[in-house]
């Protein structure tokens, strides 16, 4: 049974039913993020990956400072 057909026998019987919501749209709007002024402002995370020769994978959690682009961590999982 298609859901029109649902929603008519439901309609006969007294029934009531939940509307499901619609679309939920951006309200008001965006702030443009600020540009880091000096070091130690904000940092950035991010992972990479790839794989041995062996075939075993790792992955390296790399910590950035936004502002001098330095390398502040990696740290390397497998």
């Amino acid at each position: 049974m298609n859901w029109k057909k649902l929603n008519q026998n439901d309609r006969e019987e007294g029934l009531t039913m939940r509307k499901r919501g619609g679309r939920k749209r951006a309200t008001g709007t965006r702030a443009p993020t600020a540009i880091p002024q000096g070091p130690n402002q904000r940092w950035s995370l991010g992972f990479a990956s790839d794989s041995l020769s062996d075939g075993r994978r790792f992955r390296v959690l790399c910590v950035i400072d936004d502002f001098s682009r330095d390398c502040l961590a990696c740290v390397v999982d497998t």
